[in-house]
């Protein structure tokens, strides 16, 4: 198998430089998130999932959704659905808005979304999926790019077939994540079906599923020959392993870990951008999730977790953080 290293590639006409790439995470890969993963190296940063049916009727959460910032580029933006005109509308107004890529999410497996025919629902459709996926690529000029899973369930995993046939309307790219809607997050991935869509396609094939460092990255791209690792849960409250797994790929080390004093003032440049973009009242409500996963084995993790739940003002939320640092020590 070849030899995979952090060089160029590509996704349609957009070069990606590197295989460190942020997936789409709703509640996580917001702006202020994407912009401490691109700080730390991703090749590739993805937004949060937006509905078509949200930017079809001019939704005003959806319109926040929309924003990036010029130094995030290249910014794949995910949108989700099941109307083919609904799609290709939305494909269009992300396309406006500045999206290198627009990404169409055919993996989500939440029940809210799925309901309603959309996410990994999909993949019981195929031939809608197909019909959504080239409404996007004949509706705009920018690549298009859609994630799935290996199928709805253990007796229906269809991906090998699901992905032909989406690459067949045009689709630039997809990335497979490996497991099924039905394991939603639970028990291991199986990469094998990743390098099975991989072997199978003229795309690039993103692999999806147990990232959580250097060593795992480079065993998914030895493993599968996939082109890049999407990293999600493993990105949550670690935006170092981008770097992590860029040194790693680049030189074949192995960077330390963060300090506890490194996490903290991640953490609190994390409120801070989230308070610009989003306000204080709301920055202060979000942060909460963000704080447990950047705290997460310190000592007394649980206690401050639950004293950080309580907080509702920006000073008390930066009171809280030097008080935690100083009984660290740090």
């Amino acid at each position: 198998m070849k030899e995979i290293n952090n060089s160029t590639w590509y996704i349609g006409n957009v070069p990606i430089k590197g295989r460190a790439v942020l997936a789409p995470m709703a509640g996580v890969s917001d702006i202020a998130y994407r912009l401490l993963a691109k700080e730390q190296g991703a090749a590739l940063v993805c937004t949060e999932m937006v509905s078509a049916m949200g930017i079809k009727y001019e939704n005003e959460h959806t319109k926040d959704l929309l924003f990036m910032e010029e130094v995030e580029h290249p910014v794949s933006m995910q949108i989700f659905g099941s109307d083919p005109e609904a799609i290709a509308l939305a494909s269009q107004v992300v396309e406006r808005a500045g999206a290198d890529i627009v990404d169409i999410n055919m993996g989500c497996p939440v029940k809210k979304v799925v309901s309603s025919g959309d996410g990994s629902a999909l993949m019981k459709t195929p031939d809608l999926a197909a019909r959504v996926a080239e409404a996007a690529v004949k509706a705009v000029a920018v690549p298009v790019t859609v994630k799935m899973r290996l199928g709805w369930d253990d007796t229906s995993k269809n991906v090998l077939d699901f992905a032909k046939r989406i690459e067949s309307v045009g689709v630039a790219a997809v990335a497979v994540h490996g497991r099924t809607r039905e394991q939603m997050y639970m028990g291991e991935a199986d990469w094998s079906y990743i390098k099975d869509v991989k072997a199978a396609l003229a795309i690039p094939v993103l692999g999806n599923g147990d990232i959580v460092d250097a060593l795992s990255a480079k065993a998914m791209l030895d493993e599968t020959g996939c082109d890049a690792v999407l990293i999600g849960r493993g990105a949550q409250g670690n935006p170092w392993i981008f770097n992590e797994v860029n040194q790693y790929l680049e030189n074949g080390t192995l960077v330390p870990k963060p300090s506890a004093r490194e996490r903290l003032n991640m953490l609190l440049r994390h409120f801070e951008l989230l308070c610009k973009y989003k306000g204080t009242a709301l920055g202060v409500r979000e942060i909460r999730t963000h704080a447990g996963w950047y705290i997460k084995g310190l000592p007394e993790a649980a206690k401050w977790r639950n004293r950080i739940n309580t907080l509702y003002t920006e000073k008390a939320f930066k009171e809280a953080i030097a008080t935690y640092a100083s009984e660290l020590s740090i």
